[in-house]
């Protein structure tokens, strides 16, 4: 962006840390809230409270995801609680307000942009295969991998596990996304059929955002298997029944801001970008 522009980040994890100081050193003036535990560099204007904040910015950018329950703003680095629409309310209709997985008339969903969905994708998948390698003591190479979803996370997560020389197998619903998981050379069966037929993998990643993986179907896993789930809520395992079956079943949320807040921030930043210069050159 050429030109200086006035933001407000408000809540979120490292990763809206990261992009702060990002669009500072890019030379706009940033004020940020409610990331208290964040190490925010001097460039960045910490706020007093949430209207010091917004007031005067272009462009209020909220987290990804947006919201942690109906209406309260995601501050996991801040005990401050923030309803939408209070903040909302002290916002113009002149600013742009961005945020993450948020249907509203009022605010650009920025996640729904294709640029940063498959990016962000990119990094769940390896933010993923580093969890996995840390908490089993095998490797990738020749472990049977079960990745049940073929949505972009799917597909990346599969490309990367195959490289690491992973034995893969892939699950849909869709006839033509089994098709494509037969082209590309992994072992492609029914969402539909996985029950009582899941003993034989080492791993099993779920990337559905539905229940796919029942206490009926967890039954049925070999206790060495390593269970993670990278859906959002409500996710896609029955992690309860998993407990009580003794097995070692993950809930990976938010991949993306753990593992990778740096460049998960500039994919966020350059999304931004993207949506002003398009707003720009509508004008």
């Amino acid at each position: 962006m050429n030109t200086s522009i006035r933001f407000a980040v408000v809540g979120g994890d490292l990763r809206q840390a990261k992009l702060a100081e990002m669009l500072a050193a890019d030379g706009h003036s940033v004020s940020v809230f409610a990331l208290d535990r964040a190490d925010i560099n001097s460039s960045v204007t910490q706020a007093a409270n949430i209207h010091d904040a917004i007031s005067g910015a272009d462009c209020v950018v909220l987290p990804l995801p947006a919201l942690s329950s109906a209406d309260i703003i995601n501050t996991p680095l801040s005990d401050v609680v923030l309803h939408l629409d209070d903040v909302l309310s002290l916002c113009s209709s002149e600013q742009l307000i961005c945020g993450g997985r948020l249907e509203h008339p009022r605010i650009c969903d920025y996640f729904v942009r294709e640029e940063l969905a498959v990016l962000n994708a990119a990094a769940t998948a390896e933010g993923a295969i580093q969890l996995a390698m840390e908490a089993v003591p095998i490797t990738m190479l020749g472990s049977k991998i079960l990745v049940i979803g073929f949505g972009r996370i799917g597909k990346i997560l599969s490309h990367r596990l195959r490289s690491l020389g992973a034995d893969v197998t892939v699950s849909a619903r869709k006839y033509a996304d089994m098709s494509w998981i037969q082209v590309y050379g992994y072992h492609p069966v029914r969402t539909d059929s996985l029950l009582g037929n899941l003993r034989s993998y080492d791993m099993i990643f779920n990337t559905v955002p539905a229940k796919v993986l029942a206490r009926e179907h967890l039954e049925g896993v070999a206790p060495s298997c390593l269970l993670m789930d990278l859906a959002s809520k409500p996710g896609g395992m029955d992690f309860s029944a998993a407990s009580q079956l003794g097995l070692k079943a993950i809930w990976a949320l938010s991949l993306p801001g753990e593992v990778a807040p740096l460049t998960s921030g500039a994919f966020i930043r350059d999304t931004i970008y993207n949506i002003l210069q398009e707003r720009e050159s509508s004008l």
